[in-house]
């Protein structure tokens, strides 16, 4: 499956974003799916299975409990595949950075005049 099937659900997307910030149990996953989707916990597995099978999070056992971790690598499937379409918002976010340079600018030369 192409990496980019598996992050067309939206709860998978959701999931990722989770794992994003740091290992976390299945529970926790399943208490923020839950909340943010209403999944059941059978319907939670079936995605984190998806995950790991697709390699985007790998599982450990502790104790009882399943740890779950975001593995980053087929992202770069994604991003290769992300990348003739950069120049239409690299443009768009340079002309962004330049306009908020200068308003900072201006600012800065504002608040220095009213020093004075």
């Amino acid at each position: 499956m192409h990496a980019l099937d598996v992050l067309g659900d939206p709860v998978r997307r959701r999931i990722l974003e989770v794992l994003a910030d740091g290992e976390k149990s299945s529970g926790a996953i399943n208490e923020v799916i839950h909340h943010d989707f209403g999944i059941s916990q059978p319907g939670v597995s079936q995605h984190l299975r998806m995950l790991r099978e697709s390699g985007f999070a790998t599982v450990r056992a502790e104790g009882t409990r399943r740890i779950y971790a975001l593995d980053p690598t087929p992202l770069r499937q994604v991003d290769a595949w992300l990348h003739p379409f950069r120049r239409y918002w690299e443009r768009t976010l340079d002309a962004l950075g330049e306009e908020l340079e200068r308003g900072k600018r201006e600012r800065q030369a504002r608040t220095g005049k009213k020093r004075r």
